[in-house]
C-alpha cells in the first residue's frame, strides 16, 4: 500500500506531465495526427489523477447503508 505522501507526489508528477502536454498541444493545428496522439495522452492522464485522487479522498462508510 503506499502512503499518502507517495501518492500526492505522483499526482504533482502526473500533474506537470499535463501541463507539458496541454503546452505542446496548444500550438497544434486542429485534427492533426500529433494533436490526436496528445489528445489521447492527455485523457489518460487525466484518468491516471482522478483514480488517485479518488485513493486520498475515498468515499468512507458503506455504499448499502
Amino acid at each position: 500500500m503506499r502512503t499518502e505522501n507517495q501518492i500526492q507526489s505522483k499526482i504533482n508528477e502526473l500533474t506537470l506531465q499535463r501541463r507539458a502536454l496541454e503546452s505542446r498541444l496548444a500550438p497544434l493545428e486542429e485534427n492533426s495526427p500529433q494533436q490526436d496522439n496528445l489528445k489521447a495522452q492527455l485523457t489518460r492522464l487525466e484518468d491516471m489523477l482522478m483514480m488517485l485522487e479518488w485513493v486520498l479522498n475515498a468515499p468512507v462508510g458503506r455504499y448499502h447503508a
